[in-house]
């Protein structure tokens, strides 16, 4: 954790970043405090944080070394986040891990971490975010979720179970939480140039190849952030690939999206 002294960060809007020490989340936090936002950045990646830190300054963000798994860990953060804040306008649930390759050929111990961290840590961050987030007007979670939540991804079969889970909590949170005016919403990017797809091992990304940065899913999330239409506006695509295959495999009967999905996958 930095040690940066309380200062005018509660007129500021605040936005708490977890999986910030590199790639996606670090594009967003630099996004965030590069326009004025005051951010908490939480990662495993004691090594990124400090880098982040470096980079925008003590007084734009306070980081914390945070295993989303842990929820002593996450009460620590966020508590110590709002004291010096006062406010949480802002989670972004963007901490995960990824293994590829058919189901059998990784052991299950991987399967079961994958699902802790991306499903279990998003959901103690909903959770334990929720008290500081009803009383900060117009806050919303944003979760990373990804496009291949939109039908489920050989090779990539328990990463993409979990993006399900993280599309399913986020629908179902945007209308429990819609009466005290916390939005939910969840960002479907398609493959995104971070280390997370170094030598991954699924058809789907021969085929489709990386195209986005983490600029461009930064680029989303602050668009995201901002947006003031219906509470029914709840997954925002990343580039046209991911935009038009969201938009087909809604419209198309279940025997194109398969067809469709085992041309790209298998």
């Amino acid at each position: 954790m930095s040690t940066v002294r309380p200062s005018a960060a509660a007129t500021r809007p605040c936005a708490f970043i977890t999986g910030a020490g590199a790639g996606i989340g670090r594009a967003v936090a630099l996004r965030f405090a590069q326009q004025g936002w005051q951010v908490g950045a939480g990662d495993v990646d004691q090594a990124g944080l400090h880098a982040l830190r470096a980079e925008v300054g003590d007084s734009n963000v306070r980081t914390y070394v945070l295993d989303v798994t842990q929820t002593d860990q996450w009460r620590e953060a966020l508590a110590d986040f709002h004291r010096y804040t006062c406010r949480l306008d802002l989670l972004v649930n963007n901490a995960g891990i990824l293994i590829s390759g058919p189901l059998q050929d990784n052991p299950l111990q991987r399967h079961h971490a994958l699902i802790d961290v991306n499903v279990k840590g998003l959901l103690n961050g909903c959770y334990l975010a929720y008290p500081y987030l009803k009383n900060s007007p117009g806050a919303r979670v944003i979760n990373m979720s990804s496009s291949s939540a939109i039908y489920g991804q050989a090779g990539l079969a328990t990463y993409s179970a979990s993006k399900f889970a993280v599309r399913g909590l986020t629908e179902a949170l945007n209308i429990e939480w819609h009466g005290s005016g916390v939005r939910v919403m969840d960002v479907m990017p398609l493959f995104v140039e971070t280390a997370m797809v170094q030598d991954m091992n699924a058809r789907s990304v021969e085929r489709l190849g990386v195209h986005l940065t983490p600029n461009d899913v930064a680029h989303v999330v602050w668009k995201a952030a901002h947006f003031q239409g219906s509470f029914s506006r709840v997954h925002w695509s990343v580039g046209w690939m991911a935009t038009v295959l969201f938009r087909l495999t809604s419209l198309s009967p279940q025997w194109l999206n398969h067809w469709v999905v085992r041309r790209i996958a298998a």
